[in-house]
């Protein structure tokens, strides 16, 4: 090392900078918004949407016993997981080209839709559940997270345009 280079302008540090910058302006600038506002949704849901499911399990246990609890509470869970799993697609294709963006989104709408229609009619039989619980469960939970996912992004200051940082 010459008497003009410090440890922290060594070439092999400048170089290091040089890649770190180019990796960091190659992504994509929106991503980093948008997993913010997923993890923020995701944040909320899950601060604000299993009280109302336990409200759910505790009226339908007292309205129709063992059965209400198990409908309501099958119900919570397969709306929780559908819910969850559409911010969880939101975090995964932040960075993504917008068409692939728009495949991510419909084809997991598509899938999540076809897995809890087999998820219920494989638990149409199931005596042990009470179909209503199980519905009105999944109906509250599901409305509620799309409420609280919307007031989240109503809330979050987002940039709709990022001007190009050149």
């Amino acid at each position: 090392m010459s008497d003009t280079e410090t440890p922290e302008t060594t070439p092999e540090t400048s170089q290091a900078t040089a890649q770190a910058k180019a990796v960091s302006s190659s992504e994509n600038p929106h991503a980093a918004p948008v997993r913010q506002l997923a993890r923020s949704m995701t944040r909320a849901s899950l601060l604000f949407t299993p009280p109302f499911i336990l409200v759910c399990i505790v009226l339908f246990t007292v309205l129709n016993g063992l059965h209400g609890f198990l409908g309501a509470l099958v119900g919570g869970v397969l709306a929780m997981v559908a819910s969850l799993s559409t911010l969880g697609m939101m975090k995964v294709s932040a960075g993504q080209d917008p068409s692939l963006v728009m495949l991510i989104a419909l084809g997991g709408y598509a899938a999540k839709v076809i897995l809890l229609f087999l998820a219920l009619t494989l638990l149409k039989g199931v005596t042990v559940l009470h179909p209503l619980s199980l519905g009105i469960t999944m109906i509250v939970a599901i409305l509620v997270a799309a409420a609280v996912e919307f007031a989240t992004f109503r809330k979050a200051r987002i940039p709709t345009i990022i001007p190009a940082s050149n």
